[in-house]
């Protein structure tokens, strides 16, 4: 099997950015951040993440239409592919989410099942989805003309290989998200979805080197806010055939490129978080990390009310009235909710006491 061998330099600028990074990335671990403001920065940097990744790649929903598909469960008539897409990138989300917190490696299986996450064409449980078949090209929606030639389907495997292998080395957490962005998006292994695959695959890399920041900042921000940019940082290489200079290109500005995104976005957070936490008490975040991504979903409710109904998760969660009634019933036996009016018609819950704490 070939080796992936990427070619870059430390640089005075990339030394000094690594520096400045972590720098930030200890601040930020530092603040007293309350769990009911990363409760709140956590949904709304998914919300962000989900519109701009989507949005990069064409997708019309406007960021208030994304918050509305998602937590109002509101549609969208003739646009229900783009209602698709958010659903399918938000899940896909708590699928990385969830893979971070069980340390769980990147591998080549689970590169494909967020790619099924993201592709999903229904409701069930996406299994992991085989690399294309066949050859593709990336073209300008303008001119027609080919931007991009990946390499031959019958190399792809070997390739996705070497990448997943590579990612098990102990390269600097920042330049391995880089470079494995960089190479995900190189090989193509898809005919669809491979930017978001790519963007989802660098996010759980990120979590599980110790930059997740617990998931309350969003880098495809950064990408869509100048999406030239990002495009020229990426098409590195003297021609637009992977065969002739792409594999063997410099990446370093690549790099330079992807760990700007990554200080703006983290320097957007500490700005953010010490505004509204000046005053704050001390964090309270191991009292957080009992709930799964569902509960502290829900705990968004309990920002501007103190009970809810199953009518409020259905839509919260876009599930039909059955489920979110089912699981109400499993959050009060898990001891997170409570029962707050047991009428039947119109039964009312409540946090349970060390929950409810959270907002006082």
């Amino acid at each position: 099997m070939p080796k992936f061998k990427p070619k870059y330099r430390i640089t005075n600028i990339l030394a000094k950015q690594l520096m400045q990074l972590a720098g930030l990335k200890t601040r930020i671990d530092g603040l007293p951040i309350t769990p009911r403001l990363l409760a709140h920065l956590r949904e709304t940097a998914k919300l962000q993440t989900t519109h701009y990744s989507t949005m990069i790649e064409g997708n019309r929903l406007s960021q208030k239409d994304v918050e509305g598909v998602l937590r109002k469960n509101q549609r969208f008539p003739g646009r229900e592919r783009d209602e698709r897409e958010v659903k399918n990138y938000y899940d896909a989300l708590d699928f990385v989410e969830q893979s971070a917190e069980q340390n769980q490696p990147v591998t080549e299986r689970q590169i494909q099942l967020i790619h099924g996450y993201v592709m999903r064409s229904g409701k069930g449980k996406p299994a992991p989805t085989p690399y294309r078949d066949g050859q593709n090209v990336i073209k300008d929606s303008r001119s027609g003309g080919i931007v991009y030639m990946p390499p031959e389907a019958k190399d792809v495997p070997e390739l996705m290989a070497a990448l997943a292998d590579w990612i098990s080395e102990d390269v600097p957490c920042p330049i391995k998200a880089a470079l494995a962005h960089y190479q995900f998006a190189t090989i193509h292994p898809y005919y669809d979805g491979n930017g978001r695959t790519a963007r989802l695959m660098t996010t759980l890399i990120l979590h599980l080197g110790g930059y997740g920041l617990k998931g309350i900042y969003s880098l495809e921000e950064y990408y869509a806010q100048n999406l030239q940019a990002y495009y020229d940082a990426i098409a590195v290489g003297p021609s637009h055939n992977y065969y002739m200079g792409r594999a063997e290109a410099d990446l370093t500005g690549w790099i330079e490129y992807f760990v700007a995104g990554m200080i703006e976005a983290f320097t957007k957070v500490e700005t953010q978080a010490k505004g509204e936490e000046r005053n704050a008490a001390s964090d309270n975040s191991a009292i957080l990390r009992k709930l799964d991504p569902r509960q502290r979903k829900a705990l968004t409710l309990f920002e501007s009310q103190e009970t809810v109904t199953s009518a409020d998760i259905a839509t919260l969660f876009g599930f039909a009235s059955r489920t979110a009634r089912l699981q109400l019933e499993n959050w009060v036996k898990a001891g997170f909710m409570e029962v707050a009016d047991p009428s039947k018609k119109a039964r009312k819950y409540k946090l349970s006491k060390q929950f409810a704490e959270l907002f006082a």
